[in-house]
């Protein structure tokens, strides 16, 4: 449990991270504590057929490698669980690294050492690749159909057919997963490296057969995500059934290399986009369907094409889901899931169709701008898009761009837009506030700080509603013995836990009007003899989750517009963004700072996974190809220019919640890559569909074009 005590105008959790005084999971050594490895299996798929463990048991300071046989049978699981058929449940392999054993030692380093002497035996058998896997319907998932797309397809003036491909990324969060176990009696605490500890606790219930009331997860501190940390792994689950075994805590941490094996990754998508328009570009009709891997056992979905059923006005459309069955371990959700994938294909879809009709980008989305969700003509909660498209335009100068220099020396200079978008998660949580005799607050709401600055802006939600000074807010935080609130994942923390935040300050509200004194809060309760006024709020969604408004008479979204200028150097097949401008339309901005902060950075990693990011699987073993992060190439500071220009549309979204926010910080990362393709092909004609756009599919292009579209 953590408590701050801050002005507004610095970051709540800043000085926490900044004096090291922050602590995250791995940071917790309670007395006794062991740690222990994963020992992953050294092929894709076959079978186990033994796992030797004598020298890994005398190994200086292992005090045990635990197998199969000595773990239990645990109990049912289920969702937000990420994987059904946990490891050792049987000898199938079915991805490199699977568990199959578990050392523990007094000492990292002895763990690691007896992990390396621990010998795996099995039988290999061929591994399914990417691309080669067997298809199928996406389980849970039915075909969505709208009017007559057959008919659209057959009558219509254009007809594109189009296929996008973005490859499997893994999250690579600075701080790895990881989990440290303590059992006292049949109570179970965990200090956790999670995006949602309210969810882990009802799945080690679950799987221990034990009273959720007997578990406890502590993280106040996750050290980056991006979705990684959002379901419950195995090694969560392992490392107390590890600690229950050992009758000790248990410390395990993943490695650098469990990282890739022991938690998901973003999976590899292949999406065809069939668009049916009339010869001015208005939309008639929409095909999208999606195939994505999963693994052999578990099932994954990203529902990409959720994008094309509620972006444009078009009287027919039909998505398909599909998911392809490899030897890999399980993918998850990664930053700007469904819509970031979904608006790859979708944006550069339509940017192909502008071409085609030959309209300027920005004319064809306002021409086909929907009023209402095309999927069931609700009206939206609130949808400031035109604006957004209008204010970014003027701020980059889109209508003139091409007056502009087209070269500047051996860069070749492009111009791309994008609509950004992405669905509304809503999650209920519950927050408590405390108003004390001495006139300071405390909020307590068991979130998480994953950097996203979610304590600055419930410190200053508390604050308005109050009417006090933020410096004396406190903010305690990131303990399940907290008041329950929902996830720090989905863009769902600010509407969800801050709408329970508010409701618990007017509550404190209304108890303060009923002492009937017009003086300030801390004399009011001195003269009534309170010590303390204490407030609960609740936001609350019907079935417990809410997607896009579907429980509501409105249908929610948040959106954007995104211009950028890429140079191109046609020799060598170089990008470099050179500036780009984003204005979103997303209800209130709390904190105008830190949501500027969110955007630029879901810029900078649409950039990243436009040009730069993939994990790779060997084609012949079926591995991941580098287990590390030797060459995983990100953004770093010399890849981004300083001029990145973002805004917001000033709105209020009272449908959404209590404070009129919804949710931003996936937003950003949405049609950066779309908008990128489409500045490549400006610069230099070449139109990749297959990302990141890497330097040699740029230069392999060029070399049949030496000459921009418009001859510059």
């Amino acid at each position: 449990m953590t408590t701050t005590h801050r002005p507004i105008d610095q970051r709540v959790e800043a000085p926490l991270k900044l004096t090291g005084a922050a602590r995250y999971a791995a940071d917790h050594a309670p007395e006794g504590v062991l740690h222990a490895v994963l020992v992953g299996a050294p092929v894709a798929a076959g079978r186990l057929t033994g796992v030797d463990t004598a020298d890994g048991r005398a190994t200086p300071g292992v005090t045990a490698v635990l197998t199969a046989a000595d773990l239990p049978s645990f109990g049912t699981l289920t969702a937000p669980a990420a994987v059904l058929t946990m490891p050792f449940s049987d000898d199938v392999i079915r991805y490199e690294g699977q568990p199959v054993a578990i050392v523990l030692a007094e000492s990292v380093a002895a763990a690691e050492a007896g992990r390396a002497a621990v010998v795996v035996h099995c039988d290999a058998a061929e591994p399914a690749v990417l691309g080669a896997g067997a298809r199928e319907p996406a389980p849970g998932v039915e075909e969505f159909v709208l009017g007559d797309v057959d008919r659209a397809l057959a009558e219509a003036d254009l007809r594109l057919d189009l296929t996008y491909v973005q490859p499997p990324r893994h999250h690579h969060a600075m701080e790895t997963s990881g989990t440290v176990a303590r059992w006292d009696g049949d109570r179970l605490t965990v200090w956790d490296s999670v995006q949602a500890g309210g969810t882990v606790v009802g799945v080690l219930a679950g799987a221990f057969g034990i009273d959720e009331q007997d578990v406890r997860v502590i993280c106040p501190h996750t050290g980056g995500g991006f979705g990684s940390k959002g379901f419950i792994w195995p090694h969560e689950i392992l490392a107390a059934a590890a600690a229950r075994i050992a009758g000790r805590p248990v410390s395990l941490h993943l490695r650098r290399s469990d990282q890739f094996t022991a938690v998901g990754y973003q999976p590899w998508i292949s999406q065809t986009i069939r668009l049916a328009a009339s010869a001015d570009g208005t939309l008639q009709g929409i095909e999208h369907t999606v195939v994505n891997n999963t693994a052999l056992a578990d099932d994954f979905v990203e529902p990409a094409a959720i994008a094309s059923t509620a972006m444009y006005a078009v009287p027919a459309i039909r998505t398909r889901q599909f998911v392809e069955r490899v030897s890999l371990n399980l993918p998850t959700p990664m930053r700007a899931p469904v819509e970031g994938p979904g608006m790859w294909a979708l944006e550069s879809a339509m940017n192909e169709l502008a071409d085609a009709v030959g309209v300027d980008p920005l004319d064809l989305r306002l021409a086909n701008h929907a009023d209402v969700c095309p999927s069931d003509g609700r009206p939206w909660s609130g949808k400031g898009l035109r604006e957004a498209y209008e204010e970014g335009a003027r701020r980059y100068g889109w209508r003139d761009r091409h007056s502009r220099p087209g070269t500047d020396g051996p860069w070749r200079i492009g111009h791309g837009m994008a609509t950004c978008s992405m669905g509304s998660f809503r999650f209920p949580g519950h927050a408590r506030v405390r108003l004390r005799a001495d006139g300071s607050v405390a909020v307590e709401a068991g979130v998480h700080d994953i950097g996203s600055g979610v304590q600055t802006a419930l410190t200053q939600i508390v604050a308005d509603e109050l009417g006090v000074d933020p410096a004396v807010v406190d903010v305690y935080w990131g303990d399940t013995d907290l008041p329950r609130t929902g996830p720090t994942y989905g863009s769902s923390t600010t509407v969800g836990t801050g709408s329970a935040v508010a409701a618990a300050a007017r509550d404190v509200g209304k108890q303060l009007a009923a002492l009937g004194v017009d003086v300030d809060p801390a004399e009011a309760l001195a003269r009534a003899g309170v010590d303390a006024l204490v407030g609960e709020g609740d936001f609350t969604v019907r079935n417990g989750f809410d997607m896009d408004g579907a429980s509501t008479p409105w249908a929610m979204r948040t959106w954007g517009a995104i211009f950028v200028e890429v140079g191109v150097d046609p020799d060598f097949g170089l990008l470099r963004l050179r500036r780009a401008v984003g204005v979103y339309s997303a209800g209130r901005i709390v904190n105008p700072t830190t949501a500027r902060a969110q955007m630029t950075g879901g810029i900078i990693f649409g950039w990243g996974k436009a040009t730069m990011e993939e994990s790779d699987q060997e084609p012949v073993h079926g591995r991941w190809l580098a287990k590390n992060l030797s060459n995983v190439a990100v953004p770093v500071n010399a890849d981004i220019p300083a001029d990145l220009d973002v805004s917001f549309v000033d709105e209020y979204d009272e449908h959404a919640g209590l404070i009129g926010a919804k949710g931003i910080g996936e937003l950003g990362a949405t049609g950066v890559d779309a908008a990128v393709a489409a500045a490549v092909h400006d610069a230099v004609g070449v139109r990749v569909r297959d990302l990141p756009i890497l330097p040699w599919k740029v230069f392999e292009g060029v070399s049949s074009c030496d000459t921009a579209p418009d001859g510059r």
